[in-house]
């Protein structure tokens, strides 16, 4: 692992800020020739999947990793990853990917409604806590200028993630108090924890909105999509192997030394990370009384 990566580590303002907020977003964590070689590839992904049936909406495509080398080169990009470690820890690995390519919205474009909703759907309906666990947090780089409203942005709530419900207008429309849009300048990454309710908006600008979104979680949390990235394991890089979910099954729940590499490098780059344990979480406030959508896309 590229030991610059110790650069951008997650400081403790970071840190209080993604524990109360539910998000975080790091500027310039991509240079201008990364910007330019992703967008190369989401053009031509989005040129072989979008059809014409789908015409000019929303295309979200997951699985995404082995489409190319720079896509994988996110995975444990240096001026992020550092930030996911620092807030899951070290038994972690990438457990979804999906593009997302947002055109500017036609005239005849009026089936569009919001989808606020938490990330994960049935967890979110089965575990009986308050609030929610984290579980998993995704990171979104943004290939495209929405540093304005109005340009596609992901909608959010700040705080919300320590809410387990939402009151959100019931219209498909209208949005719940306290919505905001991510505004962001191209090269931006942000780290949404999964719980954060957030949405869709509709792109009313002249530009396409580009994102990729990485999904990392606890190894003992099934993949979300069908994560081809098998041959992609590579022996000389063991801690990039165990984002992509090499390791037994047993080592996910009672892992040793050689299942998850990150602790060991960690233990020596790192040691007080090397030596992760839980943060105290803000205290949950109480559940709103409607319950909102937990359906749709980024």
């Amino acid at each position: 692992m590229d030991p610059s990566c110790l650069e951008h580590c997650l400081t403790d303002n970071e840190r209080s800020f993604f524990n109360e907020q539910g998000y975080l977003i790091i500027e310039d964590a991509l240079d201008l020739d990364s910007i330019d070689r992703l967008t190369q590839i989401v053009d031509r992904i989005d040129s072989r999947e979008r059809t014409l049936e789908l015409g000019d909406k929303l295309l979200s495509v997951t699985n995404i990793l082995h489409e190319d080398s720079t896509l994988l080169d996110l995975v444990d990009l240096p001026t992020v990853f550092p930030k996911v470690w620092g807030v899951l820890g070290w038994n972690i690995y990438s457990y979804h990917t999906h593009m997302d390519v947002t055109p500017p919205a036609n005239a005849e474009f009026t089936a569009w409604q919001v989808a606020w909703h938490q990330d994960s759907m049935r967890v979110n309906d089965e575990i009986e806590i308050h609030p929610r666990p984290r579980l998993s947090l995704k990171v979104g780089f943004y290939l495209t200028d929405v540093s304005e409203p109005g340009r596609g942005n992901t909608l959010i709530v700040p705080g919300s993630h320590l809410d387990d419900e939402l009151d959100c207008p019931e219209d498909g429309l209208s949005n719940p108090v306290g919505a905001v849009p991510l505004c962001v300048k191209p090269g931006s990454a942000v780290l949404i924890d999964r719980r954060i309710w957030h949405s869709r908006s509709r792109n009313d600008s002249r530009m396409t909105r580009k994102v990729l979104w990485y999904g990392y979680s606890y190894r003992w949390l099934k993949p979300k999509d069908d994560m081809t990235v098998r041959h992609l394991l590579d022996d000389d890089d063991p801690v990039r192997a165990q984002l992509l979910g090499a390791g037994s099954a047993n080592s996910v729940y009672d892992p040793v030394d050689d299942d998850v590499p990150l602790r060991g490098w960690l233990s020596e780059n790192r040691s007080k990370d090397a030596a992760w344990t839980k943060h105290p979480r803000p205290q949950a406030r109480p559940p709103s009384m409607v319950r909102g959508r937990n359906a749709g896309r980024q």
